[in-house]
């Protein structure tokens, strides 16, 4: 097992955003949590060696990287040079002694390199090696995603590391199995590695790569052009190369009598969380996170208390980071207190906290682009207009000017502070893509 001096180990702090303060009779409490993970050492408690890599030690991780092969992608060819430019930039991009493998995907899944059921040690041949096998990769079968990553899964689990990552790649819709065989797939898978999803051009189902990260904790996003494959891939390869902490799971344990009305992430991305929960114990959950590198996600956290007296307080809620611990034990990252105190003091009580309010709005907007979008595709033009006018509207009040472009793209922009807007008559599909594909994408409370 390889050791970690205190300096390099990566730190968690949970910083809680609330108001406390409860008129009479209230009994909803609402908090946002950020969590912060820090590889210098700065914030919270070190965590134990089992879990963890860092730079100029031996890596503890295996990524696989899964390559659409189907028959579309000869049309343009370009898709198929692209798909091959960007996996041998993201090989470039692992790190010496990382596991690693290439599958390519049709109607069943293929071990590009190095095959045998292995997994192969990054070094320089190596690298050279899978690069090499790339040159065989040519297109032509049928789409069935979830078998691409159970053996993703096959492979990975042979290796004797603590994070394990995937990267998918496809540029049509999964037809060659059933909706309810690639869901089989990924509940198997979750848990036991990340994964990103990347489409590529315009012919793939929004809603299906959207889902496979979800499901697998990872990112999604449209590459509409295959030239630019190559760096979103280095891109995501990198990162995947910062994350030093596997398996972190939100606990939150509430007290007798209080009831969770959701959990969610809320940033960078919205992410519902509520239903991922697994039972820890008396009164407490677990809410799988993923992956940690140096970064910070905030969570919303929503809990209905029982009524009290006024100049009564309560703790309402205890929100931990813990990771597991090859004992079956959990070590506690850090934690933050969620509490309500109730007040005759009305300034006190009807003040809304900035950060409750903004993510509020943000997770609102990702809701009715995804509503917006549906409408418009279902021919309910009334409904689109008026669910993308409100999103215009929360972009342009929470200032998410990335959102704002993209739905610049979609309508026709009168008066953003009021959410006046009119459909375009023609929408570029790729815009139509993009804007729905990066819908849950958020900034992070205006300080």
């Amino acid at each position: 097992m390889a050791k970690f001096s205190k300096s390099n180990v990566p730190q968690f702090s949970v910083d809680v955003y609330q108001n406390e303060y409860l008129p009479e009779g209230a009994r909803e409490v609402n908090a946002i949590a950020t969590v912060t993970s820090t590889g210098g050492g700065t914030v919270g408690s070190a965590v134990s060696a089992p879990h963890l890599y860092s730079t100029g030690q031996t890596p503890d991780a295996a990524v696989a990287i899964m390559v659409d092969c189907s028959g579309s992608m000869d049309y343009p060819p370009t898709k198929m040079r692209g798909a091959r430019d960007a996996t041998s930039a993201a090989i470039d991009a692992v790190r010496d002694g990382v596991h690693f493998a290439v599958i390519g995907g049709t109607h069943v899944a293929k071990e590009v390199y190095p095959g045998n059921g292995r997994l192969a040690v990054a070094d320089a041949q190596t690298r050279a090696d899978a690069k090499q096998a790339l040159r065989k990769l040519s297109a032509g079968g049928g789409t069935a995603i979830g078998t691409w990553l159970r053996l993703a899964d096959r492979l990975l689990s042979s290796a004797d590391v603590s994070i394990r990552h995937g990267i998918v790649l496809t540029d049509g819709r999964n037809e060659h199995e059933s909706p309810e065989d690639l869901q089989a797939s990924l509940d198997a898978c979750a848990g036991r590695f990340t994964c990103d999803a990347r489409g590529v051009g315009t012919d793939w189902e929004v809603k299906e790569v959207t889902g496979i990260a979800s499901a697998l904790l990872g990112t999604s996003d449209i590459v509409a052009d295959p030239s630019g494959l190559a760096a979103d891939f280095t891109q995501m390869m990198e990162t995947a190369m910062g994350k030093e902490v596997a398996d972190v799971s939100l606990r939150l344990w509430t007290p007798m009598g209080v009831r969770i009305k959701f959990v969610k992430q809320v940033a960078p991305t919205v992410e519902e969380l509520t239903e991922r929960r697994t039972e820890a114990g008396p009164r407490a959950g677990d809410y799988p996170t993923g992956s940690w590198g140096d970064e910070s996600r905030d969570y919303h956290v929503c809990v209905e208390v029982p009524g009290a007296e006024l100049g009564q307080e309560m703790l309402a809620a205890r929100v931990s980071l813990i990771v597991p611990q090859p004992d079956g034990s959990a070590q506690t990252l850090s934690q933050g207190l969620v509490r309500a105190v109730w007040t005759d003091d009305m300034s006190a009580s009807t003040s809304i906290n900035p950060q409750v309010a903004h993510y509020t709005g943000q997770a609102e907007l990702a809701q009715v682009i995804q509503q917006g979008l549906d409408a418009r595709k279902s021919g309910d033009i009334d409904g689109a207009t008026a669910k993308l006018g409100r999103a215009v509207q929360l972009a342009s009040a929470s200032g998410n000017a990335d959102t704002a472009k993209l739905l610049s793209k979609v309508v026709d922009v009168v008066d953003a502070v009021a959410g006046t807007v009119r459909l375009k008559a023609r929408v570029a599909e790729a815009d139509e893509m993009t804007l729905e594909t990066r819908s849950t994408k958020t900034v992070r409370v205006k300080k």
